[in-house]
């Protein structure tokens, strides 16, 4: 057995809680939903639920099954037939997950979600409150973005991401991500016969990201970039991700038994707490601040606070408390943070001494204007 299968059955062993996103791919037949494909994954996922393993499932699917029941043989472009069709294939989600679950004398329970629930924190942690709630009872819960009302100010912008959120709202020790295709390749199998998969990646940095070419279809609206963005938010809290093929009989099974499937990431060696992780990969950026390299170096290395006096320039409109972009000399982001000062009063102190903030403004919030608790390194 090599040192990757080692360490890959060793995380997997250690596994007590498990978010499973399911693509619409998987789920969606030419006519609708895929019934036997569902029913698949359901019985794996009773199998676990034997082994006493916590299952979460993050659902696609509501939008392509409601467009046949519709009339629709194409994806409209409007939102409002999105929404709806994403209110009538709800419906029939849900019962179909009912009806193989009921098989199994498991009750499910279904939670919809949008950016605005998981940007505030207070919300975020209701809805980690609703989740918990409901594994403690052994229910089990069928998340998915709420189409219905999601607009581009209030989407997620794919359920990968959702899936990964979950991690973070669940305290889940593995991410699975479902899909069409066996795994991560080292180029698109659709249009490229001779690609070849991936088994095991050691970090997400920028070569994989661009491996990930974007192959969104008619069906859903990520691809694999949108998966390996996902795995990256996944790994950056600890926990490992697998990509695997949905409609393979017995891959979750397989998954959990250590077999070489799909494509494994390995979690980071030190992963971000809840509330980092929140901060980097919930919250969205409202503009940036360029930093000089002594900054930039003091804040990589040093584990240092942003003081006023390492900022070059600013972009965007933002308020205390909003997220920010820190970037780097050579324009890079590395960093991300909750400021202490709005927009106008930086553009004012940019440069000084932490003394002099309160000469300047006439009054002082603190000598931070991104305090070391506040900021999370990115990686590269």
């Amino acid at each position: 057995m090599t040192k990757e299968a080692v360490i890959r059955e060793s995380l997997i062993k250690g596994v007590a809680r498990v978010v499973v996103k399911i693509g619409s791919g998987v789920l969606t037949a030419r006519h609708g939903l895929n019934i036997e494909a569902i029913e698949r994954i359901v019985s794996d996922i009773a199998a676990l639920r034997e082994r006493a393993i916590d299952c979460i499932i993050v659902s696609s699917g509501a939008i392509a099954a409601g467009l046949p029941r519709m009339g629709f043989s194409d994806r409209p472009g409007a939102i409002s037939m999105l929404q709806a069709a994403a209110s009538v294939g709800q419906t029939s989600l849900m019962r179909a997950y009912e009806r193989a679950f009921d098989r199994h004398n498991i009750i499910v329970g279904q939670i919809l979600l949008t950016h605005e629930d998981l940007k505030n924190r207070h919300r975020f942690i209701n809805a980690r409150n609703t989740i918990l709630a409901l594994i403690d009872q052994g229910i089990i819960p069928i998340i998915n973005e709420n189409d219905t009302v999601a607009v581009s100010e209030i989407r997620l912008g794919d359920n990968d991401y959702l899936a990964s959120q979950t991690i973070n709202l669940s305290g889940a020790d593995l991410l699975v991500l479902l899909t069409d295709t066996d795994g991560f390749y080292d180029r698109d199998p659709r249009l490229h016969p001779d690609a070849s998969l991936i088994s095991v990646v050691h970090s997400i940095q920028d070569e994989i990201k661009h491996l990930a070419a974007d192959t969104s279809t008619a069906i859903g609206r990520g691809g694999m970039k949108t998966k390996v963005e996902s795995a990256d938010m996944a790994t950056a809290i600890g926990v490992p991700a697998v990509i695997a093929n949905g409609l393979t009989d017995g891959i979750l099974l397989d998954i959990f038994s250590g077999k070489d499937v799909g494509t494994f990431f390995l979690p980071r060696a030190e992963g971000l707490n809840s509330r980092k992780h929140w901060i980097a990969y919930t919250l969205r950026a409202k503009g940036s601040l360029t930093v000089d390299q002594g900054a930039a170096d003091a804040i990589a290395s040093g584990g240092k606070s942003l003081l006023p006096g390492g900022i070059v320039s600013i972009s965007g409109s933002f308020s205390p408390g909003d997220l920010l972009s820190i970037v780097n000399p050579q324009g890079r982001e590395f960093a991300r943070g909750l400021v202490n000062y709005n927009s106008r009063e930086i553009s004012r102190i940019k440069g000084l001494n932490s003394r002099d903030i309160e000469a300047t403004l006439g009054y002082k919030y603190s000598d931070e204007i991104i305090h070391r608790d506040n900021l999370v390194l990115m990686s590269c």
